[in-house]
């Protein structure tokens, strides 16, 4: 059966075409990149094959080689009957047109806040070169505490992770982009690290599922650690926390950009006297939003 397959893909489309028409079939869940089969299938083989992956048009017609084939079908294949996040597969995730190093210690990068990132966290942030001091809890891979390095070039930047094997993979990235000297990767719970610190900025994508959520979630999600993901009954433990201590650590002009998904009604019944600025993004304008010192010397 495979060798019939082999013979009947020839070219890059052929193999994209034939992984959508796989992964469609099978009912795979995105969300660890890409949203669709299509972006998920051009990824996949546009990465095993080591082409540029933002630019296919000029191989869709391209033969394939047999071998090259063969990788490409036994991904496709793989990321079928595992139902893990590809990011996993392939040992690699891209945010922002970055790459990360990535496996099944962390979550896959994907937080919205990095396109906030990108664009130097405007208007919040008037003069980018001027931001001294950032911190990124729950960094995880450390994706945002090295986008936050590039957007904010003057600045320091705190990562920090409860998690002994997220700081490990978070080390190594950070190693990757040579930001050694100014992001530190440090383990512990929350602020514990950094107890006698303040920021200009903070960013945190916390665990914030509820505890439903969580029990319903498709495969693929349930590959990555629980540690990152669940946020309690009402998905708000961690961010209680957070918030709770975030004014002793912000600077006077200082404010926090905080990710809670899809947990806007938990959200707002847990807080309801805070009046946090939703902040918007490609797809969506409630799971992101902005709390400054003030506000928070309310919580």
């Amino acid at each position: 059966m495979a060798s019939k397959i082999h013979n009947e893909l020839k070219t890059v489309r052929d193999v994209i075409r034939y992984a959508v028409s796989r992964f469609n079939d099978a009912q795979l869940a995105f969300g660890h990149g890409s949203d669709n089969a299509w972006d998920e299938a051009v990824y996949l083989v546009l990465s095993t094959l080591h082409l540029p992956l933002d630019t296919l048009d000029p191989f869709l017609d391209a033969r394939l080689l047999e071998d090259e084939k063969k990788k490409c079908i036994s991904l496709i294949e793989l990321r079928i009957k595992k139902r893990v996040p590809l990011a996993y597969l392939t040992g690699e995730a891209w945010l922002q047109g970055h790459r990360f190093l990535t496996d099944k210690r962390v979550i896959v990068p994907r937080s919205p806040i990095s396109e906030l990132l990108a664009d130097q966290l405007e208007p919040w942030v008037d003069e980018p070169d001027a931001v001294q001091e950032v911190l990124d809890l729950c960094t995880g891979s450390g994706c945002l505490a090295i986008l936050a390095a590039l957007a904010f070039p003057n600045a320091r930047i705190d990562a920090v992770d409860l998690s002994e094997h997220a700081i490990r993979l978070a080390q190594r990235n950070v190693e990757l982009y040579k930001l050694t000297d100014r992001v530190s990767v440090l383990q512990g719970d929350l602020y514990t690290p950094v107890a006698d610190r303040q920021y200009d900025v903070i960013v945190c994508n916390p665990p914030y599922v509820n505890s439903h959520a969580m029990a319903t979630l498709p495969s693929e999600y349930q590959h990555e650690p629980a540690l990152a993901l669940a946020g309690g009954e009402d998905g708000m433990d961690t961010i209680r926390d957070i918030l709770g201590q975030a004014a002793s650590h912000l600077a006077q002009d200082g404010f926090i950009i905080l990710e809670i998904g899809n947990e806007y009604e938990h959200f707002m019944n847990a807080f309801p006297t805070l009046n946090p600025v939703f902040l918007e993004t490609e797809h969506s304008d409630d799971s992101l939003l902005l709390l400054t010192r003030e506000q928070l010397q309310t919580v």
